[in-house]
């Protein structure tokens, strides 16, 4: 079959790669009917070095089930199912308690060790617990939100939820891309009153305003900072979703926060260490988050979508076929695209 395989810092190629085929009873093979490139990809894309292992790139997908393992019982060959960006068993102490990205026997895809999705088919692991079932036909209309469940709806969700949003909160999103403008979605559900996005984007900022938000900041640094305090009177926000993962995101974010407020943070960090965590002492300032459990996330966020109450779909404006991915990275990367979606 074939895949996007990423060599090293923008050297992705489309290749012939080892067909998905069942390992482990636990196992199902998917037929990839829609997957996307994220903005995590793009940190290899710019910083992996020749010395790393290659790896089939992907971590989003929907599609259909074509085989499974002994020991699933819960999909079964035809299903059109959600993968979320991490496996799990759906049985153990984390799972149970909604954290599946921390399952005992769980893990990523789209890494050296696991192939990823942007690619023809995909193995997936530990299928019981990780696959939805979605009961639904192939609606073209529908796939791009569909597709958005398997990370970035539910990451931007966990980023508000882990901000504490609100209702009548005040709320910064920090970063434009397509998890921040998801954030948007979220803050907007939990009943923020004020959202602010924090971007420079201006195709990206009017979606944010169509998602709910109710400013726009696009200074950076101190001015950002100066600018936040502006609009909420001074005292910055109750909650901020940190959407990008520098340190200097994370620098804002932990200086518009009021005290007593929220950072939820779901960018992958790019830090060695939490800026400014004297001032969160002082501020008794909460510092939450990390890789979301989008798997806890479908069932509450899979009606909204269906019934067309959010659209989060609207994040892709790019399609390309899988020969077009290499050049999917580069208009990300380059901020000429927000979100590409693949059709294999």
């Amino acid at each position: 079959m074939r895949g996007t395989v990423m060599y090293g810092a923008g050297d992705v190629r489309i290749e012939n790669v080892a067909d998905a085929t069942i390992v482990e009873p636990t196992d199902a093979i998917l037929r990839v009917t829609r997957a996307c490139i994220c903005g995590s990809d793009l940190w290899p894309y710019k910083d992996l070095t020749p010395d790393d292992p290659p790896r089939v790139m992907g971590h989003e997908a929907i599609g259909v089930v074509e085989d499974v393992g002994a020991e699933v019982r819960n999909v079964k060959k035809g299903d059109f199912v959600i993968m979320p960006f991490a496996f799990s068993d759906g049985t153990c102490e984390f799972c149970e308690e909604g954290l599946n990205t921390s399952c005992l026997h769980g893990g990523f895809f789209g890494n050296p060790q696991i192939a990823g999705a942007q690619a023809e088919a995909v193995r997936i692991p530990q299928a019981e617990g990780t696959l939805y079932a979605v009961p639904t036909s192939e609606d073209p209309a529908m796939l791009g939100s569909l597709l958005t469940l398997s990370d970035v709806m539910g990451t931007g969700y966990h980023a508000a939820l882990m901000a504490a949003v609100g209702e009548g909160d005040r709320v910064a999103v920090v970063g434009d891309g397509a998890v921040g403008l998801c954030g948007v979605i979220a803050a907007k559900l939990l009943g923020a009153e004020q959202i602010i996005i924090m971007g420079r984007h201006a195709g990206r900022l009017e979606l944010a305003k169509d998602y709910g938000a109710t400013d726009v900041v696009s200074e950076r640094g101190e001015e950002a900072v100066e600018r936040v305090r502006e609009i909420t009177g001074g005292s910055g926000v109750h909650s901020v979703l940190e959407c990008v993962g520098s340190e200097q995101s994370m620098l804002t974010s932990m200086q518009i926060v009021r005290p007593g407020g929220a950072v939820g943070r779901v960018g992958v960090p790019h830090y060695a260490a939490l800026p400014e965590t004297a001032n969160m002492f002082f501020k008794n300032v909460t510092v939450s988050g990390g890789p979301a459990p989008v798997r806890a996330y479908i069932e509450e966020l899979l009606p909204l979508v269906m019934d067309g109450e959010i659209e989060p779909g609207r994040v892709f404006d790019r399609t390309v076929v899988l020969d077009g991915v290499p050049d999917g990275y580069r208009a990300m990367n380059d901020r000429e695209a927000l979100k590409v979606m693949i059709e294999p």
